[in-house]
């Protein structure tokens, strides 16, 4: 009888274990997904923001009509992003436009004076700090989430449940000029 009940002990405590780490992958994905939630406000808040800084400049610099095709791709093409690294490629677009654009409007001082020009510029560097510390936040769950996948013995149940990694959201290592938010200061 005793062996019986060891036997039922063992079964229980392994049904008990796949329990608690399948809950914990639940929790783990659910937490990286809040993140990205995270990020994306962020990022509609900078495509937003894009619109009136470039219609501000626009009025200034009418002659510049490449530097604003430029933002207005890029921005394009990071709303349309699907994917985690899609997104990274399409922001890094976005951000050497941006600087373009910035460049553009250090020519203009009258620009760089005007109120609405300078109440952007202070909401998008605002923006690109929320950003980072977003991304950062992204990337720590990832990261936390890889672990348990990759970790002895909890990759068997991330493996019969189906859990997957979820990619980082890194800048591009080609684009160094990108690793730094957009310079919004004259």
């Amino acid at each position: 009888m005793i062996p019986l009940y060891i036997v039922l002990g063992g079964i229980v405590v392994i049904g008990l274990w796949l329990v608690v780490t399948y809950n914990r992958f639940v929790t783990l994905v659910n937490r990286t997904k809040e993140a990205w939630a995270d990020i994306d406000v962020q990022l509609k808040r900078r495509y937003d923001l894009i619109p009136n800084l470039v219609q501000t400049v626009k009025g200034y610099a009418t002659h510049e009509r490449e530097a604003f095709e430029s933002v207005t791709r890029a921005r394009a093409a990071a709303i349309g992003a699907q994917t985690v690294a899609d997104h990274a490629e399409a922001e890094n677009m976005l951000t050497g436009a941006l600087k373009s654009l910035f460049a553009v409007a250090e020519a203009y001082p009258d620009l760089k004076a005007n109120q609405n020009f300078l109440e952007l510029q202070r909401e998008l560097s605002d923006t690109e700090n929320k950003i980072q510390s977003a991304r950062r936040f992204y990337n720590g769950n990832v990261q936390e989430l890889q672990t348990a996948l990759e970790q002895f013995p909890s990759n068997f149940v991330g493996g019969w449940f189906n859990f997957k990694a979820m990619d980082f959201f890194e800048l591009s290592e080609a684009d160094q000029a990108a690793k730094n938010p957009v310079a919004v200061t004259f």
